[in-house]
């Protein structure tokens, strides 16, 4: 797990060293054992690592293998680099580490850009191959790791984060209108290849893109799970399909230990994280250090959920560590917690993962997480009015949705008016091939965009904030790809996740699998009071935030008097949701 940046000039010209060493500053949370720039004659490579795999320092990066005439930044971990190093040795390549860097790179070497297929894992990589003059990009198949770039005239920079491409001072940060309606009607979903800021893009999941040194840029969507079943798998029993989820992520967790460092589980006390200690213990795991946290409840709604954890924690004898957070620590730990947003991220999750993310680093470096089980295995309530849809896009869009494009157009100034292209977006996603139903459509879709663009990235930002690593099993592709194939209704039916529960009821205790379903909890920030509405008060009567003409005056005005009437859908708060985005733009000189 690390950051990486560069920068590829086109056509010959002149390079300099000053934006990726900026970038490469901007990203010393990432990586703060080594740091290093490769200075070749129209690229420039930097890179900040986190020890986790081959802790010497042959595996630092930019690798440079002269032989090959490759060189590579990468960040992430292939969970089979060993099964694929061995391959490679039959091929005849011989290895100077024991990492995983140097199997990328030997992979690309053998086997083009077809590589990427091979690999179990997250990573977003650049390899720039001299004897080609080409660089090649990659990003794997769920979005777990981020890669953003920008194209100025005569050149490309890339990062691992957004701020570190606005730290080399050669963008002019301005907001996206079309952004701008994602954010604020697609529940604060920002699809790729856009991204908040006008210019800079990232990378869509399971993609690779081709650079040229006259600066053209190619690019190839490598992967798409499909949700329709064969003619065999359409005979497949109930039974038949828990069977291979059970094996299938039993696998998954076992890769996840791939680390030459000690891996533990960030434990919420919900069924998903509560299924990953529970397997890690089957699979012989030993003294697991475990972490939940808690925060201070809101009138009757709780802030912790420390009752299931404790169960977890004591039935599988974990070294477990509850961290509760006073109401004081949250707002101070605000500023940094939106500078490391890459994107404006309004789940209340980012601040508990953040102070998480800052305890737990203090015990372990690598951690497993829950991540993505919900969206795969159909765990949310707007999923049920999906299963029977006859207006699908219609009927997403007001169960998902945050907004309507009406109240966006009053809530936004003149200047940001456009077209409902969320909507767009997700008839155009319903419409492409491979799912037939309107709930396989929406699963798809949360799947592929949704949860790349919140919780997936919630959980890189927050963790790599503190040089924590986290992995996240549910999004094992091949789990994504088995999970895509079973009957809708048997994941979205007896309260969501159905499946998921049946298999789990052989590995962790009934009262987790049957408790009422939670969501990690800072209550002060849905139902905003006291010092933390100051706080928002503050963001949006600021000078800057007036002079910035974002939102209509009115429309924040009326959130301001009663914030509490204006909740979204999706349970959270419209205030919330303004005074972040002017926060981030605020902290990040939008």
């Amino acid at each position: 797990m690390c950051g990486i940046c560069g920068e590829i000039f086109f056509n010959r010209q002149p390079i300099y060293e000053d934006s990726v060493i900026r970038m490469n500053q901007a990203m010393a949370a990432r990586g703060p054992d080594n740091e290093d720039i490769y200075h070749g004659i129209w690229t420039l490579m930097g890179h900040r690592r986190l020890k986790i795999i081959d802790l010497s320092d042959d595996s630092n990066q930019p690798m440079i293998d002269p032989k090959l005439g490759l060189i590579i930044v990468y960040n992430g971990a292939i969970y089979n680099y060993k099964i694929l190093k061995d391959e490679l040795i039959e091929k005849g390549y011989t290895f100077h580490t024991g990492g995983d860097t140097e199997v990328i790179l030997k992979a690309y070497h053998a086997w083009g850009e077809d590589c990427v297929t091979r690999f179990n894992g997250m990573f977003a990589f650049a390899i720039y191959n001299q004897a080609k003059d080409k660089v090649f990009m990659a990003r794997d198949r769920l979005g777990i790791k981020p890669l953003y770039f920008h194209k100025t005239g005569n050149s490309l920079l890339f990062a691992s984060s957004l701020p570190a491409l606005l730290a080399t001072g050669k963008i002019k940060p301005q907001i996206s209108a079309q952004a701008l309606h994602y954010y604020l009607t697609f529940h604060s979903v920002v699809p790729a290849p856009h991204t908040m800021v006008s210019g800079i893009e990232k990378l869509p999941p399971a993609t690779w893109a081709v650079i040229s040194q006259d600066g053209t840029m190619t690019r190839n969507t490598y992967w798409h799970p499909v949700y329709q079943r064969d003619q065999e798998e359409e005979n497949y029993t109930f039974d038949d399909w828990k069977q291979r989820v059970s094996q299938t992520l039993m696998a998954s967790v076992k890769r996840r230990l791939v680390a030459d460092v000690p891996v533990g589980v960030l434990l919420s006390g919900g069924l998903d994280s509560s299924l990953v200690v529970g397997l890690l213990a089957e699979a012989g795991q030993k003294d697991l250090k475990t972490f939940s946290i808690g925060f201070d409840s809101v009138g009757d709604e709780k802030g912790d959920e420390f009752l299931y954890s404790d169960i977890i924690a004591r039935h599988f004898a974990t070294d477990h560590h509850k961290i509760q957070v006073n109401g004081s620590e949250v707002l101070p730990s605000m500023p940094a917690c939106v500078k490391a947003m890459s994107e404006p991220m309004v789940s209340h999750d980012c601040i508990g993962f953040y102070l998480l993310s800052q305890k737990v680093a203090e015990h372990v470096r690598v951690v497993q997480s829950g991540q993505g089980a919900d969206e795969i295995f159909g765990g949310y309530h707007w999923y049920p009015p999906m299963m029977e849809s006859t207006d699908p896009v219609t009927d997403y869009r007001t169960v998902f949705g945050d907004r309507s494009h009406d109240e966006f157009l009053e809530m936004v100034t003149q200047a940001y008016h456009g077209d409902d292209v969320s909507t767009r977006f997700i008839r155009d996603h319903f419409d492409m091939p491979g799912a037939d139903t309107p709930i396989d459509k929406t699963l798809r879709l949360d799947t592929l965009v949704m949860l790349t663009e919140d919780p997936v990235k919630r959980v890189d930002n927050m963790t790599m904030a503190a040089g924590l690593e986290a992995r996240v099993p549910f999004l094992d592709h091949e789990l994504v790809e088995l999970v895509a194939k079973i009957p809708a209704e048997h994941k979205v039916g007896h309260g969501g996740k159905h499946i998921l529960k049946e298999a789990a009821r052989a590995v962790i205790p009934n009262e987790v699998i049957d408790r009422p379903k939670g969501y990690f909890p800072v209550p002060a920030l849905k139902y905003l009071q006291g010092e933390y509405l100051d706080f928002v008060k503050g963001i949006l009567n600021t000078d800057t935030a007036r002079d910035r003409n974002l939102f209509n005056r009115d429309y924040i005005d009326r959130l301001l008097a009663d914030p509490e009437s204006h909740i979204t859908p999706l349970k959270g708060s419209k205030l919330w949701q303004a005074a972040l985005l002017e926060y981030w733009c605020q902290q990040h000189d939008i």
